[in-house]
């Protein structure tokens, strides 16, 4: 069974509420498809770096001479810099062991395109606009999700994938099936092994 089935076998274990807060909206629903180590909340963040890098890449073009290595040295900033936030983010909700929340979608989803609109301002001198504002305002988006939806979400997906239930630290029942199967599968191997060597003694 692969990592993927073992924890939506636990998903199906659980109430109506408990899923629909594990599992979220179409977002983390979509990065809930994929393999746990490949949406570790660093590579939700970084992933979320490298759209905003792409993004970046007309302001650049049509502003800056020679904008290539320009480009290149603040989107590997920005990219390093939310994968960073991600693993923070996933260490301090270790200890926390906090719950996801919903994020103010309309805010943070038109958050990126008002820092393309400052950045292109600010790059054709129209306004001069303050770098920290600018960057803050490109790059709080995506940690903020990880922060406050993924990193919480991931960590209870990787407790179903130990069989753990992440609303109530009990073990998930389909766990205790497999380990009482398997041991009673032991069992039997073993009074073969017996009844095979009892007619060899006598």
């Amino acid at each position: 069974m692969s990592e993927q089935d073992s924890w939506r076998a636990g998903i199906s274990e659980l109430d109506e509420r408990d899923r629909s807060l594990l599992l979220g909206g179409t977002l983390s629903r979509r990065f809930s498809g994929l393999p746990l180590w490949l949406s570790h909340p660093a590579n939700v963040g970084g992933f979320y770096g490298f759209l905003v890098s792409l993004a970046l890449i007309l302001p650049y073009c049509f502003t800056v001479d020679s904008w290539v290595m320009p480009w290149l040295f603040h989107s590997a900033l920005l990219i390093a810099s939310c994968i960073f936030l991600g693993m923070v983010s996933r260490i301090i909700n270790i200890f926390t062991k906090r719950m996801p929340m919903s994020t103010p979608r309309g805010i943070l989803y038109t958050m990126p395109f008002l820092g393309l609109t400052l950045l292109t301002i600010d790059m054709t001198a129209l306004f001069n606009v303050p770098n920290f504002l600018i960057w803050g305002i490109l790059m709080i988006p995506g940690p903020l999700y990880v922060h406050i939806t993924w990193a919480p979400r991931w960590r209870m997906l990787c407790m179903l994938e130990y069989g753990e239930n992440p609303f109530s630290g009990h073990v998930m029942p389909s766990v205790i099936a497999d380990e009482e199967t398997k041991a009673s599968g032991n069992d039997s191997v073993m009074k073969e092994v017996i009844e095979e060597l009892s007619p060899e003694e006598e």
